[in-house]
């Protein structure tokens, strides 16, 4: 239940609406519990009129032990006539019905929206807070598991904000009413009504224990479920052209299975929970009109008819919030093993965090590297060793090596994805932990090597990192990547819909637009990670002349597995194993014959083979 106590900022945000649904709800019961009282007056009423030709004594009617407004009811009703008292009486009981349920409307027009304005809340708070943890968080939790506590995990509280806490106080109200009142008319009978209590809150206390333990499980069931389902969905062309279908479909019935197995043992529990208690209730009810006709019977002072059917009445009111105590309990327990789960993602700190003071520079000067060391927190994986350069403002840099030798390292440091262990990161001589996180990627256009685009239009992916962006923006940039013919050619030109990840498109036409994406910012500085490794030769030439004019004042790092002598680089970093191994211009490391020159050789040699 600790867990709950995260939402207490919500319920204060919504104080207003919480305070106006207890008072309806205070206001509902008021009403409801006079029936009882004026039912017992007319009972009683009935039964006089049934023995006034005869010699048993008439029913008493306590009207001190009635509410106020009752009393005033039966004040006036006593003037009437025996058949006019029993249809005014009737149309009080209808209109006091009446009443209550307009409150009862009122009650759910608080409370539950109470709890969907939560739930939107809740779920804003989950996506903000998904939003500023850092690229090593996403590295190590499934897509399945964070969609999974964002909806799952937040609905389910929502049953605990919602119809859970508006039950918990209808409980209250009843019972706080039905039992003064009760006391008022018969402590004997108040007494025998209320015994099997005690059993159920032993009952509910024992079995909400085991629904909590089944909840939290079923709950970590739920997420492998939709994780497994998710990446099924995304690798659908993997699962299709290595003919896995049937496998992927055994891995999704055994976590069905396991999740089916455990939902139905919580059932099971609940299907036992709900019957006891009405049967508790049950026995309540015969055990108050057996000893309460026995008094009647052995003429008991204050005791009549009357006074057990208004008892009948009270045991009943009782019934159903009662009754919902294992529904309330559970719902409870459920949402508090999911806000559990919530609340290990909100507690979760992002290791990159805005400095104190952040500072705002212009890209104006260079940006050093200084000594830096870096090893990938979940992996362990020393990518980059002792690693210093310079880049001057202005200057095209291009980093080239071997897969896995710390390349895309360096684009992910530049950007502040990953903080180094060692070593400092300057631009224009100012540390990047110091710099304000959005300011610096606003300076910079990154095309990752790992191409993402969003489903949505051609046009929208192309302008997303730009405020507004017209359609000739649009245009231009994808004119300078390459890309505008073919997507002119599409069915719907610029406003042609994108498929998920881009799944409509092919992998030369993906890398084309996130460059074009890049491109339409217009930064001052660039980085392309191995952005062209889909593109034919042809492509690529026309995408490099381009690019050879469109960054004539820009800063750009070039970080690729291949060389291009078509651009025009001021430096080439030759990397290996996470460490510097030569630099220098393209034909100076020529000259040399060493590492660069051994990979450029390999390199015409492949364009050659591939050429005849």
């Amino acid at each position: 239940m600790k867990h709950l106590a995260a939402l207490n900022p919500f319920f204060w945000k919504y104080r207003y609406r919480l305070l106006l649904g207890i008072l309806f709800i205070i206001l509902t019961n008021y009403f409801r519990i006079l029936a009882p009282q004026l039912t017992g007056y007319v009972v009683n009423t009935v039964v006089n009129k049934a023995e006034q030709h005869t010699s048993a004594p008439h029913q008493p009617v306590h009207k001190k032990d009635y509410d106020f407004l009752v009393q005033a009811i039966i004040s006036k009703l006593e003037t009437s006539s025996f058949s006019q008292q029993v249809l005014w009486s009737s149309i009080t009981l209808l209109l006091l019905a009446l009443i209550s349920g307009v409150f009862m409307f009122l009650m759910r027009q608080t409370i539950i929206v109470m709890s969907r304005l939560i739930e939107y809340s809740q779920k804003n708070q989950v996506f903000h807070h998904y939003q500023q943890l850092d690229t090593s968080f996403y590295k190590t939790h499934s897509t399945g598991d964070l969609m999974s506590r964002i909806s799952e995990d937040v609905s389910r509280v929502r049953m605990y904000t919602g119809p859970a806490l508006m039950y918990f106080i209808n409980l209250a109200a009843v019972l706080a009413f039905s039992i003064f009142f009760m006391v008022q008319a018969s402590p004997k009978l108040t007494l025998i009504a209320l015994s099997p209590l005690p059993l159920l809150a032993v009952t509910i206390y024992f079995v909400n224990t085991i629904i909590n333990r089944k909840s939290e499980r079923i709950q970590a069931l739920l997420s492998d479920l939709t994780t497994n389902a998710q990446e099924s969905y995304s690798g659908i062309r993997v699962i299709k052209s290595f003919v896995q279908e049937k496998a992927m479909l055994g891995f999704f019935t055994a976590n069905s299975e396991a999740y089916k197995k455990n939902a139905l043992g919580l059932a099971k529990t609940e299907a036992i929970y709900f019957p006891s208690i009405g049967l508790l209730i049950g026995l309540s009810t015969l055990i108050t009109i057996m000893a309460g006709g026995m008094d009647v019977v052995q003429g008991v002072p204050g005791a009549s008819v009357g006074t057990i059917a208004e008892f009948v009445l009270y045991i009943q009111m009782l019934t159903f919030p009662v009754s919902a105590i294992g529904w309330t309990a559970s719902m409870t327990q459920r949402a508090a093993a999911s806000q559990k789960r919530v609340n290990e993602f909100l507690q979760t700190t992002p290791s990159i965090n805005e400095p104190l003071m952040p500072l705002k520079p212009f890209l104006n000067s260079s940006i050093l590297f200084s000594n830096v060391d870096f090893t990938y927190p979940h992996t362990g994986i020393h990518a980059i060793s002792n690693f210093t350069l310079e880049i001057r403002k202005g200057e095209k840099i291009a980093i080239v090596g071997r897969t896995g030798s710390g390349k895309s390292t360096i684009a992910q440091l530049l950007l502040r994805m990953y903080d180094a262990q060692d070593g400092l990161i300057l631009y224009d001589s100012v540390p990047v932990n110091k710099i304000d996180i959005n300011w610096l990627r606003t300076q910079i256009s990154y095309v990752p090597q790992d191409v993402f685009l969003f489903s949505e239009t051609v046009q929208n992916n192309i302008a997303f990192g730009v405020d507004k962006a017209g359609l000739d923006e649009v245009i231009k940039a994808a004119k300078l990547a390459g890309i505008h013919q073919e997507i002119d050619g599409f069915s719907h030109g610029y406003q042609t819909m994108i498929g998920e990840r881009g799944v409509t498109l092919s992998g030369g036409q993906k890398q084309r637009i996130s460059i074009a994406r890049a491109l339409i910012k217009d930064p001052s500085m660039v980085i392309f990670d191995d952005c062209l490794s889909a593109v034919d030769a042809k492509t690529e030439k026309e995408i490099l002349n381009n690019l050879n004019n469109w960054w004539k004042d820009k800063t750009a790092v070039v970080i690729t597995h291949r060389i291009f002598s078509l651009l025009e680089f001021d430096k080439v970093i030759v990397l290996d194993d996470g460490k510097i191994v030569e630099q220098g211009t393209h034909t100076g490391l020529l000259q040399q014959k060493g590492y660069y020159a051994e990979m450029y050789a390999r390199q015409q040699q492949l364009d050659l083979s591939t050429h005849y």
